[in-house]
């Protein structure tokens, strides 16, 4: 097998475990990927506050990460966006196989996190996106001027209960158990609010409504008593229940416990030979950041024991990462960062190594209107146009005056079908390159069968997504939309910053990003590939 498609270590999961076994492993001139589905960073990402990591007094959770990604980026680890559909582990070489291909390596460590759990109480799910939420950051918003209750009564369930006094005018937080589980120093805080209110022993029973909440019942565990609530303007119901592990990938593989998590021993490793497990996913007493980076630099080290064992066994060594080291001065580092421009020199190295894979120019055709976005939009496309002769940028006005600012993306003077309205950055940036590149050409890999099944899509399918650009659930539907749209003319992908179009937040009634409109159909929450070609299907 070649060096060059050869990888010491493949991590699944690009959080702070998967991030931090990644400065480790890379900097130990070990040949590292980091394979993320969804956004490098992981579910921290959507805490806009971190208070309790040593050393940085305050920071965001995107913040923290995004500087982690750059560290391990800068001694040479490489990064792929693509889910692991499968994993071999028959003989010395693993084989990951991903949604873009397959990576072969010694070692995999999985840092795949976890997803919110559900309660189960009557309506959680016929009103997911309707008024029961499970992200504070993504949708709290949408609750200005509401009351709000809360369900939980751990770390996630009280910091964010105070996030959501931002927005609330007074939230009621649900806990099923005598008091909070977290830190009392936290739940102090919480309880301190003033615009908090906490009943203890109490669980609920069910949500009601029409095309949103209207009516929560609750009861009190230990006196039987029930209470309703009914508000016709509407309220929020935020579910904070702890995580399900995401381990699906090796159930089969490795040892998991009653709830799923997986089995380690103290040095991280699974009962899989080969394979490592960091972070949220494993067996712990504390899930937080401080807890997956200590797991991912453990793993790391162990991992490159077993790479150079692995090595020497098979006589194959993948070649070494190339470090990028920035070592411009301090002086030079503050130029760059007040000079203006939008993308910095590591984006800007990203960019132009999709650009470069590019097959096809495409023209981006802009349609502005007066507000600030507009400048914002127009900015921030030309700029990438200055990055590469395979982006034209032209302006039009040939579109309803409620559907600007928009920039659609246009090949051989056809429409592709894909569009943003307002400005893709955020959490959307990477989703909106990964649309240029697949309305290119070949883009993404995928399978032959998911291929037939979009080319098998024969009816007009005109997709409106719906997405704030703090979510971090948004772009694996945002990509997998346009992804279809790229390869099957029938389908169009338009996606719309809901913070610059209220009137399609209302007249859907969103309550919850990512929201997907077809036609008459309305969906809450993120999906990938074979998920929505099941939804249009």
């Amino acid at each position: 097998m070649s060096a060059e498609n050869l990888y010491d270590v493949a991590i699944i999961g690009g959080g702070p475990a998967g991030l931090t076994a990644a400065i480790y492993l890379a900097r130990a001139r070990y040949r590292v990927v980091v394979v993320e589905k969804e956004n490098f960073g992981g579910q921290i990402t959507i805490t806009s506050e971190v208070v309790n990591y040593p050393g940085i007094e305050r920071t965001s959770g995107h913040e923290l990460t995004d500087g982690m990604r750059k560290q391990a980026q800068s001694f040479g680890a490489e990064f792929l966006l693509a889910e692991v559909t499968e994993l071999d582990f028959d003989g010395d070489i693993k084989t990951v196989r991903t949604t873009r291909g397959e990576l072969k390596c010694f070692g995999v460590l999985l840092a795949t996190g976890a997803h919110p759990r559900t309660v189960g109480f009557d309506g959680e799910l016929d009103f997911r996106g309707r008024g029961v939420a499970y992200c504070a950051t993504c949708d709290g918003e949408f609750f200005t001027g509401k009351e709000v209750f809360v369900i939980g009564g751990g770390f996630a369930a009280a910091e964010e209960s105070v996030f959501l006094t931002k927005y609330a005018t007074k939230v009621t937080i649900l806990i099923r158990g005598d008091d909070f589980t977290c830190a009392k120093t936290t739940a102090d805080e919480t309880r301190a609010n003033e615009k908090i209110s906490v009943l203890t022993n109490t669980e609920v029973v069910k949500v009601t409504g029409d095309t949103a909440v209207k009516k929560i019942v609750y009861k009190n565990n230990r006196t039987g008593e029930v209470t309703e609530y009914e508000n016709p303007d509407g309220f929020g119901v935020f579910v904070f229940a702890g995580y399900v592990p995401a381990t699906d990938l090796i159930k089969n593989l490795a040892e998991l416990d009653e709830r799923g998590y997986v089995v380690t021993d103290r040095q991280q490793k699974t009962t899989c030979d080969g394979l490592y497990a960091a972070g949220d996913v494993c067996i712990k007493n504390l899930r937080q950041v401080v807890t997956a980076v200590g797991d991912g630099a453990l793993a790391a080290t162990e991992l490159e024991k077993y790479a150079a064992s692995m090595q020497k066994k098979t006589g194959q060594v993948p070649k070494p990462p190339v470090t990028r080291i920035n070592r411009t001065s301090h002086a030079e580092k503050k130029v760059v960062e007040t000079s203006g421009e939008l993308f910095g020199a590591n984006i800007k190295d990203q960019l132009n190594t999709v650009f470069a894979k590019m097959e096809n120019p495409l023209t981006m055709k802009l349609y502005l209107d007066g507000r600030a976005v507009s400048s914002e939009l127009k900015a921030y496309v030309e700029e990438m146009a200055k990055l590469t002769d395979k982006l034209t940028v032209e302006f039009a006005d040939d579109i309803d005056a409620d559907e600007k600012p928009c920039v659609k993306v246009f090949r051989d003077d056809k429409y592709t079908g894909l569009a943003f309205h307002g400005c893709p950055g955020g959490h959307e940036f990477t989703s909106f390159v990964l649309g240029l590149y697949n309305a290119a050409g070949t883009g993404q890999k995928i399978d032959d069968a998911t291929l037939s099944r979009i080319k098998a899509i024969n009816r007009r399918v005109d997709m409106k997504i719906l997405v704030a650009l703090t979510c971090t659930m948004c772009p694996e539907l945002v990509t997998a939309a346009q992804k279809i749209a790229a390869e099957n003319s029938f389908v169009t992908a338009e996606v719309y910053d809901i913070n610059h179009f209220a009137a399609l937040k209302d007249k859907f009634n969103v309550m919850s990003v990512p929201c997907l409109v077809d036609g008459e159909r309305v969906t809450f929450g993120k999906k990938n590939l074979q998920q929505l070609l099941d939804f249009i299907d």
